[in-house]
């Protein structure tokens, strides 16, 4: 008999991770208490001008999803406005008020991981750390419509056939290692189901791979090749993406930005940290030695009722309850980068 097929990493789904409000509304739009936990966007970069667009257009988009929250946003890299002095000044209002840090990463980035673990267990606040955005369907939005705002893809398909203009072949880029990799093999065939065109995916940070996939598609007879990196923008160092395109030849399409799909999919990712059980047990038991369970005001009962274990302030947690060891939005932000309350 011939050797089995390996296993397939099964294409993520749109789920209803928190309670919404209407019978058929999106999975970012959720119904919040006044006093929910702050979402925080920790943005892999410097506070330039480019990175604060980015990350102000994504907290607008995500405040609006998440209405009743208060969004924030802190950097991992310079000395304005960063994660670690935004969750010091969040944590003054006591254990009692958690916050849910959001990385602004697409895809698994272990170096990004690092830096919000250790903001997290500098600031000794109670804050628990989502999951990447995807892989996810909203990925591959996002990234087509970059690539049709390069020229590279059409930006809609007529009836079932997808006109093409541009390039007729795509490699998916990922920043951040295998794992990354492997999430844009996925985020790769949602977004060729999309554009009816081949996809494959390959690490930004080897462009000889690049080539290499490049290489294989136009042997198999494609025309012309692009690259969708799919990165946001902050992660991604100065030069980064103008440097891979110089050394493969191939045309590029921009990051994805501020794209109003990554402003949902913090939300979702949000809404999924919400009702994570690590969150209430952080809040309940930073609260006092008596267990009182104030510290669970404003999670959903599906997670305050687990509360009960022990936890230790300034733990960072993934958004799926994995221990990890410790290391602009709607209504104006202030010079300590944290925003009026909506």
């Amino acid at each position: 008999m011939g050797a089995e097929p390996e296993a397939m990493t099964p294409l993520p789904v749109r789920t209803n991770r928190y309670r919404r409000s209407g019978r058929h509304s999106s999975p970012h739009q959720l119904s919040l208490p006044s006093d929910a936990p702050a979402l925080v966007i920790a943005v892999p970069g410097a506070a330039t001008p480019e990175n604060q667009e980015t990350a102000e257009l994504v907290a607008a988009v995500a405040g609006a999803s998440c209405q009743g929250a208060e969004v924030y946003i802190g950097y991992l890299r310079g000395d304005v406005d960063p994660l670690t002095d935004v969750l010091v000044e969040l944590g003054r209002r006591g254990p009692m008020h958690p916050t849910v840090v959001v990385p602004l990463i697409g895809l698994s980035h272990p170096g990004v991981d690092a830096v919000v673990n250790a903001a997290i267990a500098a600031s000794g606040t109670v804050s628990l750390k989502a999951a990447p955005l995807g892989p996810h369907p909203l990925l591959a939005e996002a990234l087509h419509v970059r690539l049709a705002e390069a020229g590279l893809s059409r930006a809609t398909r007529v009836g079932r056939v997808n006109i093409v203009t541009g390039a007729e072949g795509v490699i998916v880029c990922a920043e951040g290692g295998p794992e990354a990799v492997q999430g844009a093999g996925v985020v790769a065939v949602l977004l060729a189901s999309r554009l009816t065109l081949p996809v494959a995916c390959a690490p930004l940070s080897e462009p000889a791979r690049i080539k290499e996939s490049a290489q294989e598609m136009l042997a198999a007879g494609v025309a012309s090749v692009a690259l969708a990196p799919c990165a946001i923008g902050p992660e991604l160092g100065p030069g980064t993406l103008e440097a891979v395109v110089a050394q493969t030849g191939l045309p590029s399409a921009a990051p994805m930005g501020g794209h109003h799909a990554i402003g949902q999919l913090v939300a979702i990712r949000y809404g999924g940290a919400l009702v994570d059980p690590q969150l209430a047990k952080l809040a309940d038991n930073s609260a006092g030695p008596s267990g009182s369970g104030t510290g669970t005001r404003g999670l959903p009962p599906e997670a305050r009722h687990t509360a009960g274990q022990r936890e230790t302030p300034g733990q960072a947690r993934d958004g799926d309850g994995r221990g990890l060891p410790n290391q602009q939005p709607p209504g104006g932000t202030t010079r300590s980068g944290l925003p009026t309350r909506r």
